[in-house]
């Protein structure tokens, strides 16, 4: 080899050096970031109170960690690629997580790349197929607005005066406006589905062109609304008919007519949902907003119920509730095994109580025994709970009556404790029945996206205004729940409601009579 081939060569390989170096100065660069990312993530959530996030915020560190987290990835693929020798392609990919998945709904468009030849680079001509390797990738074409022109042509007979045939308008729901619809379906869902407030909404319609400002889309709503409330009157007429309920409460900040302060609103979720027993009815969900937090309020809304069973949290109202008279009967609370669960794991956490950890591992025995008969029928459920959760719920009580009575009772531990011991009959009679469940989970995990919207729409204008969300985001859930496409039911029964539909023949209307396939639930 001449020396200017050895030159070359060693320009070469510098190069490489460089490339090599570059590539893991970057890889480890990107490993710093996501540590020190995960370091501020873990402080935020065990720090003292003061410092933690909030639940509601706590999903946004998470979305910027997995955003960290994919570029270190590629940084790692090309500090490999150059540790290699190789140009990072993809022609093997590492992950076909999604391969399969994707629903066999969506259109698929085709693209076939050729090699830049086929022809044999041994002179034997064209070479064959033999085979191919398929990949597919979710793509997405922006939401497309389009104008529906309608025309309705007029027809008059040339011999006889005065004669003239035409189709009748449809009615809309807007009579003379712009929006299909569709197209008012899309703002409720994205608003009460997607938590998304209509001034946001209004931006994005804005980068297509369309100025439409909120209080046109929220007149849009409003209108909605109108349409739609016998479908919400007839879910809240089932609801009241259930045997046993779900309930729960979250603040939601209202304006204040006439000197911009906001007080304090609450919205009270009200759920049946029978799936954990294998029922036959169809889940629903119900919002009630109310001005307080009172019994005189949650009294108001639960006056015409008729069921049995009130499952809810500690929260004193519902042991109010329970001391009334009525002509079923009086309510049998039934409470949170979830919510006990949580005081003992901040003991726990805080103070490392050996009579938290047993607590802890007593509450998660229980909950185990509920896995093994979850979806099943209601004897089998309650055969399981008297032949195994019977005996562990037997001795616990008079153990936590000891530990009560060995610790100090100014402490937090002794709070807990004595919580516990206050809710036991609630707490204990999923004993009684293999309808009832352990917590009241069913309703809290529907209860949170209020509170998301909360944080996103900061409060509702007005109590009309919070009456209105509760009951568009009751439809929303309860379609989510029955794994039904909100967006294409609102805008089908819209439509059925504007041609005519009977009002005696509601129930047809109802979400969960919707044949829809749940894998497009949105």
């Amino acid at each position: 080899m001449n020396d200017v081939s050895l030159i070359a060569e060693n320009a070469r390989l510098k190069a490489q050096l460089a490339e090599i170096e570059a590539a893991l100065a970057e890889s480890r660069e990107a490993q710093e970031r996501l540590e020190k990312m995960v370091r501020q993530l873990q402080r935020e959530k065990f720090a003292a109170r003061s410092e933690k996030l909030s639940p509601d915020q706590f999903h946004l560190p998470l979305e910027e960690l997995a955003i960290a987290e994919g570029m270190l990835a590629v940084a790692r693929e090309k500090a490999e690629a150059a540790l290699k020798g190789k140009t990072p392609g993809p022609e093997k990919p590492l992950r076909k997580r999604n391969r399969g998945h994707l629903p066999p709904h969506l259109p698929r468009i085709e693209r076939v790349i050729e090699p830049k030849s086929t022809l044999c680079p041994c002179g034997c001509g064209e070479m064959t197929k033999i085979g191919e390797d398929i990949s597919e990738r979710l793509d997405i074409v922006p939401a497309q607005l389009r104008v529906l022109v309608t025309r309705r042509p007029r027809y008059a007979c040339r011999h006889c005066s005065g004669t003239m045939a035409q189709a009748h308008a449809p009615e809309h729901v807007v009579p003379g406006g712009l929006p299909t619809e569709a197209l008012i379906a899309q703002v409720i869902v994205s608003k009460f589905g997607d938590h998304l407030p209509l001034y946001r909404q209004a931006d994005i319609y804005k980068r297509q062109g369309i100025q439409l400002d909120r209080g046109t889309l929220g007149n849009w709503v409003g209108r909605a609304a109108f349409h739609l409330k016998p479908v919400i009157e007839h879910m809240r007429q089932h609801l009241r008919s259930a045997d046993r309920i779900f309930v729960d409460e979250t603040r939601a900040p209202v304006l204040e007519p006439g000197n911009g302060a906001t007080r304090s609103g609450y919205f009270w979720a009200v759920v049946s949902d029978d799936r954990g027993h294998a029922g036959t009815g169809p889940p629903i969900v119900v919002f009630h907003y109310a001005p307080g937090r009172g019994e005189l309020h949650a009294r108001t809304f639960l006056e015409n119920y008729r069921g049995r069973y009130l499952q809810s949290d500690g929260y004193g109202v519902y042991g109010k509730l329970a001391e009334i008279d009525r002509p079923e009967g009086r309510w049998q609370l039934v409470h949170c095994w979830t919510h006990v669960r949580r005081r003992f794991v901040k003991r726990f956490e805080s103070d490392a109580s050996p009579i938290a950890e047993e607590m802890l591992r007593q509450i998660a025995l229980l909950y185990r025994i509920e896995a093994s008969v979850r979806g099943q029928a209601p004897e089998i459920r309650l055969a399981a709970r008297r032949a195994h959760a019977a005996a562990i719920i037997e001795k616990l009580k008079p153990w936590l009556e000891a530990q009560l009575s060995k610790v100090s009772a100014k402490s937090q531990l002794a709070t807990d404790i004595a919580y516990t011991l206050g809710l036991w009959t609630g707490l204990t009679r999923f004993l009684e029945d293999g309808r009832l469940e352990l917590d009241t989970n069913p309703v809290e995990n529907l209860i949170r996206p209020i509170a998301l919207t909360r944080k996103n729409a900061l409060f509702a204008g007005n109590d009309v205004g919070a009456e209105n969300w509760a009951m568009l985001a009751s439809l929303v859930a309860t379609c989510k729940l029955n794994g039904v496409n909100p967006f294409n039911y609102i805008h089908q029964t819209l439509r059925v409601i504007l041609d005519g539909h009977p009002r005696n023949q509601i129930e047809q209307l109802m979400p969960w009579t919707c044949d829809q396939a749940s894998s497009l639930a949105a």
